[in-house]
């Protein structure tokens, strides 16, 4: 009887080792209930230079915001940061989603005279002129605040970094209806491949001009 080679040996102890392997690797549904949560991001205080900052505030609309707690309960803060940067000079950008206008924009944060608004999808850059406008204001960093987390905020800061504007996310700025997408949101921001690097996590009393 003819014995096996040592190259046939190799390949079947390698061909049954792919076959454990593959047996044994599970995919994310069967280790969904497993994993674990990872600690929070760091949040960093932030200290925004008005004349090359603007402020994105996204979709802060009646039919969006309104019918998310945690939106709502962010407007006196969203105010706040508004006021203290526009006294400051820096730019201010509003955002409303496809066949919305300014009047569905919260009453609380109505664009001042003179402030653009745009209208797009969850990327606010996507088919508008938001980075014609930031770039002529030379902005450098842009302050994403916004609702929903894991749409506008998600699409939008992501997109920034990756046109290479610096990218202040205040997680207390960002809503969602359940508590997971804000989750969800901060950490894909802290962590995610050329993004994370130009994401800076903060709150928004931790920002000044």
């Amino acid at each position: 009887m003819q014995r096996p080679s040592i190259g046939g040996l190799a390949f079947g102890a390698a061909a049954c080792a792919l076959v454990a392997a593959s047996a044994s690797a599970e995919t994310i549904i069967q280790e969904w209930s497993a994993i674990t949560t990872p600690p929070p991001p760091e949040l960093r205080a932030v200290a925004a230079d008005p004349k090359t900052t603007a402020i994105l505030v996204l979709d802060f609309l009646n039919q969006s915001c309104g019918r998310r707690p945690r939106c709502i309960a962010s407007i006196p803060a969203v105010q706040k940061l508004l006021a203290d940067g526009r006294a400051k000079g820096a730019s201010v950008i509003h955002s409303v989603v496809t066949n919305m206008t300014t009047s569905d924009i919260r009453g609380e944060l109505t664009p001042a005279p003179g402030e653009p608004v745009v209208v797009s999808g969850p990327d606010k850059f996507l088919r508008t002129d938001l980075e014609k406008i930031l770039r002529e204001k030379q902005i450098q960093t842009v302050i994403v605040m916004g609702t929903a987390a894991h749409g506008a905020v998600l699409y939008t800061a992501s997109a920034a970094a990756l046109r290479g504007f610096n990218v202040v996310v205040p997680v207390d700025g960002m809503s969602s209806e359940p508590a997971y997408p804000e989750q969800y949101t901060a950490w894909h921001l802290a962590n995610a491949p050329v993004v994370s690097p130009k994401v800076t996590l903060t709150q928004m009393t931790m920002i000044t001009f």
